[in-house]
């Protein structure tokens, strides 16, 4: 095996690696809240007050910024007229998992060692300097989230070890 070969082998794998374990929080987010009701995913259990459903719309948003803005530079418009408007619960799921897709798809697309055209936005809430450092962060942000809202189903209706094993 040459130099190269290896390289793209490593490249591959790295890339593989990296998409598992943001697939695997994104089935955890979903999977923790799946069988919640109605009301639950609009209760707050904390005193910041955001709920399960605010929790994936904010997650769908983050998928959003770091894919669209960051590496590809640009946006696509929200599924809803505003920021106040009523959300069903459906509607919030389809929009994380589209964001999820969109994601999927920009990061096919790149290097992992790139430098795409939103990292070195002075307003970015976390250093990135390449794809590779925008997914790490997704896998991180996304798992952070997952365990909040592990914590926020066991508090609700008391179920725990949910998600995939």
């Amino acid at each position: 095996m040459t130099a190269v070969t290896g390289a793209v082998i490593h490249a591959t794998a790295e890339r593989a690696a990296l998409g598992a374990y943001l697939q695997a929080q994104r089935d955890s987010v979903l999977a923790i809240l799946d069988g919640l009701d109605e009301a639950a995913w609009r209760t707050s259990v904390v005193p910041s007050g955001w709920t399960p459903l605010s929790l994936v719309e904010h997650l769908g948003h983050a998928e959003r910024f770091w894919a669209q803005v960051v590496l590809a530079g640009e946006m696509s418009p929200l599924p809803w007229a505003s920021e106040q408007e009523h959300r069903e619960v459906d509607d919030v799921v389809a929009f994380y998992r589209d964001q999820c897709v969109r994601t999927d798809v920009i990061v096919a697309g790149l290097e992992l060692d790139g430098r795409p055209p939103g990292v070195f936005r002075p307003d970015l809430p976390t250093p990135a300097h390449d794809v590779r450092d925008v997914v790490l962060h997704l896998v991180e942000e996304t798992a952070r989230h997952a365990g909040h809202l592990d914590i926020a189903r066991e508090l609700l209706d008391g179920r725990t070890g949910l998600g995939p094993h």
